[in-house]
């Protein structure tokens, strides 16, 4: 009968740091999702600004989007209009698979059939969605002005 105690007791404190990671990340999550979606233009960030990720693979992606939408950006100073335009039809496709797999990742976290660690992937794969998504828009947003201004 002792071991069961043990046993039911190592569970519940397992299952309260399940509970305490979840929270912890939720607020992360939440306060990130907040923040980005009141910066205009995340290439403007500081680093200390930038948000946090809790999958490696996603630190190391946000890195390589950031400087390559940072040099899009310049490039768009000097580009030819044939080139923008082209690039312009890239990512707005592009930002309609985005904004997919953005709807998709929402769409499962609010099932709550997730295990923790499911749902903290899921959560960082949203940010990271949201995040291009917002590079994106910003982007496409230039270059829209960029093909305007040209046409004239």
């Amino acid at each position: 009968m002792y071991n069961n105690t043990v046993d039911v007791s190592k569970e519940n404190l397992k299952k309260a740091q399940d509970l305490k990671m979840m929270l912890a990340q939720s607020e992360t999550f939440d306060d990130d999702i907040e923040f980005l979606e009141r910066v205009e233009n995340i290439l403007d960030l500081d680093e200390a600004q930038y948000p946090k990720f809790t999958l490696a693979k996603n630190k190391a992606r946000f890195s390589r989007m950031l400087s390559w939408y940072k040099s899009k950006e310049e490039w768009l100073d000097v580009a030819p209009l044939s080139g923008v335009n082209k690039l312009f039809k890239q990512q707005t496709k592009e930002l309609e698979g985005i904004r997919s797999s953005k709807l998709d990742y929402e769409m499962e976290l609010e099932t709550g059939t997730l295990t923790p660690s499911q749902r903290s992937y899921r959560r960082d794969e949203l940010k990271m969605c949201k995040v291009q998504e917002k590079m994106a828009v910003h982007l496409i947003a230039k270059m829209q002005v960029k093909i305007k201004s040209g046409r004239r």
